[in-house]
């Protein structure tokens, strides 16, 4: 089916309709959310989980649990982590029962975690006083996003449109997707071979526009070995740990280029554990960024190539580098450019204009089209302030942006 500009089919125009008759029950849903403490320490994960099960349920989905994998040891913590590193199981909602032209399945995904820790001043759905905004934990990152893909596909449905859809629901996607990964990948693979499209619900920009490009990122772990000594009595005996780790950390510190989307940044460090002793161990944890496979794998070479030139040989200095490359880099597919092209289309047949950019983060869009899933990443609300305590969402969009991500729904599962 083609779709002229400014145009929308029948079956379009009732679910647009049906969901401007959805805001209040869609702001309901976004309170009560954000309210779920889902960041570090917040433990409601797998209570928001259940919740959204339960709604795919109500649509003949079939729920599956992924347990997480476990994440490397050498992995910096963050703080509020829980000491086990336990991850929740991703969960797996599954929806098959496309008829006529909806041909081509969906993978929507979206994640249940947040980076606020619990806090009173900052737990709760605030909104300004002209009730455009809204103000609170993951309010845009992502809990409106789900709020969008749930009341998008309840509305497709009571439209009488069925579609092929699984809606993936991770909780480490802000630390990585270390333990979600895999079950990811594998929804992507299978989805792509189908050919079908990835759809995630990242926040777009304030001003709506969408992400075709996305830079990769890997984290890594420098370990400095020396040998420890008094540093009155027996300093010269001594090799310092941290000294050695500061001149590689200095080397490095050569390597960034931004312009070409090349990063490599420290933090945190540690090392000693008294001002009078020559220390024996000291770490550095970083991460990096990269436009592409290739740059990825010269970063990598030149952090191991600084590691060993600041050894000392025997009775001195050893330094070990650790590494990750947790997500590919989102890299131009003619392909995915069909879909932002599909969807700047259905954006200018709702009146909204979409643009396209390109950023240096990241999200789970990266694994989603490492495995060949053509993928728009940003389909969720429009915010801002993401990961700090001004994060905000657009309310007066929710209606729109849901409009958006239905129609775009509704005409990818028609387009090969």
């Amino acid at each position: 089916m083609r779709y002229a500009l400014g145009m929308l089919s029948e079956v379009e125009r009732r679910v647009v309709e049906a969901l401007s008759m959805r805001r209040e029950r869609m702001l309901a849903d976004l309170a009560a959310w954000v309210a779920l403490p889902t960041g570090p320490g917040g433990g409601a994960i797998e209570e928001l989980r259940s919740i959204l099960c339960r709604r795919a349920e109500a649509l003949d989905a079939r729920v599956e649990f992924v347990d997480a994998d476990a994440r490397p040891d050498w992995l910096y913590r963050e703080s509020g982590e829980q000491a086990s590193g336990r991850v929740p199981a991703t969960a797996i909602c599954r929806c098959e029962n496309a008829r006529g032209e909806t041909r081509f399945p969906l993978l929507i995904s979206g994640h249940l975690d947040t980076v606020h820790s619990p806090s009173p001043e900052f737990g709760s759905l605030r909104t300004s006083p002209d009730g455009r905004r809204g103000l609170g934990p993951g309010c845009a990152d992502m809990k409106g996003g789900l709020v969008l893909a749930v009341h998008a596909l309840e509305t497709l449905r009571e439209a009488g449109v069925h579609l092929d859809w699984t809606l993936i629901l991770n909780a480490d996607e802000e630390t990585g997707s270390f333990g979600s990964a895999r079950a990811i990948r594998r929804e992507a693979a299978r989805v792509a071979a189908a050919g079908g499209w990835g759809l995630a619900l990242e926040p777009s920009l304030p001003d709506g526009s969408i992400v075709t490009q996305r830079a990769g990122s890997g984290q890594f772990m420098i370990e400095a070995r020396g040998t420890s000594a008094h540093a009155g009595r027996d300093f010269a005996k001594g090799a310092s740990a941290v000294v050695a780790l500061a001149r590689a950390i200095d080397d490095a510190a050569q390597l960034p280029e931004p312009e070409l989307n090349r990063i490599v940044n420290f933090g945190p460090l540690l090392g000693g554990t008294t001002t009078n002793s020559v220390p024996d161990l000291a770490r550095a944890w970083g991460n990096i960024r990269f436009a592409n496979a290739a740059d990825a794998e010269a970063l990598v070479r030149a952090l191991r190539s600084i590691c060993q030139s600041n050894e000392r040989g025997p009775g001195g200095t050893s330094l070990e580098l650790q590494h990750a490359l947790a997500r590919p880099a989102k890299e131009p597919l003619a392909r995915t450019r069909r879909l932002a092209e599909l969807i700047r289309a259905a954006g200018a047949d709702l009146g909204q204009t979409i643009a396209f950019v390109t950023t240096g983060g990241v999200c789970d869009g990266n694994l989603m089209q490492a495995e060949g899933l053509a993928t728009i990443d940003t389909l969720g609300v429009r915010g801002g302030g993401l990961h700090t305590r001004e994060e905000w969402v657009d309310l007066s969009g929710l209606v729109e942006r849901a409009g958006l991500l239905a129609v775009t729904m509704l005409r990818a599962a028609q387009t090969a």
